[in-house]
């Protein structure tokens, strides 16, 4: 997220999307016979960014739909991708060899991967606090009040 936002400010067109929520919209298109039309603009989206891919249920049709829409994206503009899935279990993923072959080649062409690796984010903290949990009066911090707005 912090990538994209900083994409924004410096004057990108970027956009976020739930993986499930992309490829539902994708799927729907086919319905509708708007698919070329949502390709051509996501395909300009500067970056894209497209979260939790991983733990989906794919039909094929969303498969191929994703590969379409990565495919235009490749080599023309950035696609940032987040997902707990090595590049193997890809594979088990989108349920086709030779289009994750393809995907994945094209992905990792001008790739750059960053492995985080580290305790969850939402799991308790030291001391048993619930991550977005308010402090106590004695945890609290003061905070400026002056506020940004991203245009």
């Amino acid at each position: 997220m912090g990538l994209l936002r900083q994409a924004c400010i410096n004057g990108w067109r970027g956009r976020f999307y739930n993986a499930q929520t992309l490829l539902d919209e994708l799927y729907a298109s086919l319905a509708d016979r708007t698919t070329t039309r949502l390709l051509n603009s996501l395909s300009r989206m500067q970056p894209l960014l497209v979260d939790e891919l991983g733990y989906l249920n794919l039909k094929a049709e969303q498969a191929n739909a994703f590969f379409r829409l990565m495919d235009q994206r490749y080599g023309r503009v950035s696609t940032i991708i987040t997902t707990n899935l090595d590049y193997p279990r890809w594979y088990e993923l989108f349920d086709n060899k030779q289009m994750v072959d393809a995907l994945l080649d094209r992905l990792q062409h001008h790739c750059i991967t960053i492995r985080i690796d580290g305790p969850s984010l939402r799991s308790p903290t030291p001391g048993g606090d619930e991550p977005g949990a308010k402090p106590t009066p004695s945890q609290a911090k003061p905070h400026s009040s002056a506020r940004r707005t991203a245009k």
